[in-house]
């Protein structure tokens, strides 16, 4: 017994320890990441940007807390942190040029593909020089890539180019096999989101309009490339219809896709020549996150500032959004309250509200629009477009002063539906469960997933969904001046890319975040002033908390293993956590 006590106590001594240990180190490394964060970085002469492209594009910059004290590399740049650091790099004289690596490299769309083609763009118009290299180069990579001075390949390297395809994924009988249908009350022929729970192939009105937006992205990406390579158009379509992925490394050279094939050492002297540096010589490299510490030239101004609040992901209901593990959402209360501060600054002038959303929720997209009039009431409101700016995302967009987009952001998609799951084949038929009801009224039954809706339920839930659409198309109409009867025929949940949005008066002008700025900046009668970005990062002990209570592994491999059948899945999880009534384009839209 005394040596049993005895190995109990050394264990609990040195778990205590252990701890005390574990704790201690977390401290230390906290503070020297808070030091290092605070410290700016020093650029020395003749330096280059090196930005290695692998990973995912986000829309904004999210650094995690756990993942860097687990040593975790999340592989994620952000769209902001990406043109900043371009930016940065065009304005200081010490940094002579841009070298991109390509990697396994993808974004969350086009649109934010062409915001930072547009940033490398502006960089090498200002006399800085790009290289590009890649092992392979993906279609989005390479149309990224493309804009610079040289693209280099490996000699045994690919360069991927195949054109634009969607390819929507239809679960109505996977639902079937499990007894379970989806019942749908929508407004809106185009609005295509319920198909996946309700048919097995595209409707005529989707085809139509998922034609009209991937062949506009498509002509985006001809133009530009065709601009910076010298290839005609036909051309570069001729190659994708030739799916060049499988050429020899030789013939993209005589494609003109590659200037030369090297291998990385062999890039790494040519840098070296360019730079003016011998062989032996060390080149000074600066990444994306050394440039988030390199003081800018911005006009520095703390009485006259210009918030830019980003608001993406899926637009939900408050406690909803803790259904959407490991995926930025625009909670409806949490940016409401947001706006009304940014609306009570008075050093804060303008509010350029980033918004990068297929929509979500109709009832928390209709308060986000509300807390946007009254923010517009005080001071100039102009929208940013990123990737998609969709339905609900549209929603909130439409009281603004101005709306910018990209030429390539999906937009409109004015509809709404509501998706209610009926779950009385899966229970009784599968599952050999029996129910019996007793009520007061004719309806008091009703919403419950155990049983299907009557006809008459029905009719109620369509008038219901209609004077929702009603007010969606009421509420575009005020803010973008038309009438509703111009707005319907427009809207019936129709998806659009920003320049055919631009024709229709959706959008009042092309181009990306720094031209929000700028417009922003006149409605302010601004001619100096600085730039801060909002929601503002947590404090790291909360964002430390936050993380280590998300429990989300299973999510995390559920992502991984399920792929492009994820987000369908996920949507069946949440649906019974917010409001079933959605103003969202398709889930997912699936361009590859």
């Amino acid at each position: 017994m005394k040596d049993f006590l005895k190995y109990v106590l050394a264990s609990i001594t040195g778990t205590i320890l252990s701890v005390i240990l574990l704790t201690t180190f977390c401290i230390i490394s906290l503070i020297g990441m808070s030091v290092s964060a605070s410290q700016s970085t020093a650029v020395k002469d003749n330096s280059v940007l090196s930005i290695n492209l692998s990973g995912v594009m986000s829309e904004r910059a999210e650094n995690s807390m756990l993942s860097q004290l687990t040593g975790k590399v999340t592989g994620q740049t952000g769209l902001d942190e990406f043109i900043d650091g371009v930016r940065k790099a065009k304005n200081n004289d010490k940094i002579k040029g841009i070298y991109l690596e390509a990697g396994a490299f993808s974004a969350d769309s086009y649109a934010s593909l062409q915001a930072a083609r547009k940033a490398l763009l502006d960089f090498r118009k200002s006399g800085k020089w790009i290289i590009a290299y890649g092992d392979t180069y993906t279609q989005g990579t390479y149309y990224l890539a493309s804009v610079a001075n040289k693209v280099y390949l490996n000699p045994q390297g690919q360069i991927d180019w195949h054109g634009l395809a969607s390819q929507p994924i239809f679960l109505k009988d996977l639902l079937a096999k499990f007894g379970v249908k989806m019942q749908v009350a929508k407004v809106g022929i185009y609005k295509s989101a319920t198909e996946e729970f309700t048919g097995d192939k595209m409707s005529d009105a989707n085809r139509e309009q998922t034609t009209a937006y991937i062949k506009g992205i498509w002509r985006n990406v001809t133009k530009e490339v065709s601009e910076s390579r010298n290839i005609p158009i036909a051309t570069l379509n001729d190659y994708a219809d030739s799916l060049i992925t499988f050429a020899a490394p030789e013939d993209y050279m005589k494609m003109k896709l590659a200037d030369g094939l090297l291998y990385t050492n062999q890039v790494k002297l040519l840098v070296k020549k360019q730079l003016g540096l011998e062989q032996k010589d060390r080149i000074n490299q600066l990444t994306l996150a050394d440039m988030s510490n390199v003081e800018g030239e911005d006009a520095e101004n703390d009485d006259s500032k210009i918030a830019i609040y980003y608001a993406y992901g899926s637009i939900v209901d408050g406690a909803a959004g803790g259904m959407f593990v490991q995926e930025h959402t625009i909670d409806a209360q949490v940016v409401c309250k947001d706006l009304e501060e940014l609306a009570d600054d008075k050093d804060v002038k303008a509010v350029v509200f980033r918004i990068n959303s297929g929509g979500g929720s109709a009832y928390a997209s209709e308060q986000i629009w509300h807390q946007v009039m009254e923010l517009k009431k005080l001071k100039p409101v102009v929208v940013s477009m990123g990737g998609m700016a969709a339905s609900g995302g549209y929603y909130i967009a439409a009281p603004a002063n101005w709306i910018v987009a990209e030429p390539t952001t999906l937009t409109g998609s004015i509809g709404i539906f509501g998706m209610f799951p009926d779950l009385s084949g899966l229970l009784t038929e599968k599952l050999g469960v029996k129910f019996d009801e007793v009520k007061t009224n004719r309806n008091s039954s009703f919403g419950t997933p155990m049983r299907p809706f009557s006809a008459e339920e029905i009719a109620y839930l369509g008038r219901y969904i209609d004077r929702g659409y009603q007010l969606f198309r009421h509420r575009v109409a005020e803010g973008r001046k038309m009438t509703d009867d111009q707005v319907e025929k427009i809207a019936q949940g129709h998806v659009y890319t920003g320049e055919d949005a631009y024709r229709i008066r959706l959008v009042d002008q092309l181009g990306g975040l720094d031209v929000a700025i700028a417009k922003a900046a006149r409605l302010a009668k601004l001619s100096a002033y600085g730039t801060q970005n909002y929601p503002q990062p947590k404090e790291w002990i909360d964002q430390l908390f936050e993380e280590a209570n998300a429990n989300n592994y299973l999510d995390e491999q559920l992502r991984a293993g399920l792929g492009d059948f994820y987000e369908p899945f996920a949507l069946m999880k949440r649906l019974s956590h917010q409001t079933a009534i959605q103003a969202r384009m398709p889930y997912f839209p699936n361009i590859h």
